[in-house]
């Protein structure tokens, strides 16, 4: 996790395959039994990926503002294993598992120390303005297949 100046955002990191990219849970991402809705998991993944994508060096802002598409989630399928608390420190792990022409299957799992809260297999399909699939650019399959063939590393 990137330390620095105060005002600087949080930002994730690469270990080998693997990018962390923690987070704190506040009240707001409760609901009333105290435990984490189970909606807020997918928009911690999705910083996470996020985060991932612009540290691989795709520049989604970019190609959006290019028009020449954007991510959209294609398909996903997500597991809850156990519950997140107020106050918890979680880290998001997500890691690359497939690429495509037109997209990546990426794994996340949120985790509290070694307890895996919950885990998602996410097709991310890269889709032009008009809502149709088109093919990624090179260098961004490029970037993915240098993060597949990294080496795994221990927390």
């Amino acid at each position: 996790m990137t330390t620095g100046r105060i005002d600087q955002p949080v930002e994730g990191r690469f270990d080998g395959k693997t990018h962390r990219f923690p987070l704190r849970i506040y009240f707001e991402d409760t609901d009333l039994s105290g435990v984490v809705y189970h909606a807020n998991y997918l928009r911690f993944m999705e910083r996470a990926r996020s985060d991932m994508l612009r540290l691989a060096g795709v520049d989604q802002r970019a190609a959006h503002e290019a028009g020449e598409g954007a991510y959209a989630v294609a398909s996903l399928a997500i597991r809850y294993a156990a519950p997140a608390r107020l106050d918890d420190a979680l880290v998001v792990e997500t890691k690359v598992t497939e690429v495509r022409a037109a997209s990546v299957s990426i794994h996340q799992r949120v985790m509290r120390g070694a307890i895996l809260l919950a885990e998602a297999d996410v097709v991310a399909a890269l889709v032009a303005p008009s809502g149709r699939p088109r093919r990624q650019p090179r260098a961004w399959i490029e970037r993915f297949n240098s993060l597949l063939a990294r080496k795994d590393q221990t927390p």
